[in-house]
């Protein structure tokens, strides 16, 4: 699944460990959210997307 993740993250200037805390999970997940080599849960995108005010299909999306 691709994600917007690292844009996002780059508009409010932070960094993957601010992200990281924010989330309440370790900076290699975020690094591997966002090179797709890991899916968060269902419960970390709802995470996400309330972090960022978006809906998930705005972050995360199919990548066919």
């Amino acid at each position: 699944m691709k994600n917007r993740l690292k844009v996002l993250r780059a508009e409010q200037n932070w960094t993957q460990a601010n992200l990281a805390t924010e989330l309440e999970v370790s900076r290699q997940t975020v690094n591997a959210i966002e090179k797709g080599k890991f899916d968060p849960s269902l419960p970390l995108a709802f995470k996400i997307a309330r972090l960022f005010g978006l809906p998930i299909e705005k972050i995360f999306f199919d990548d066919q």
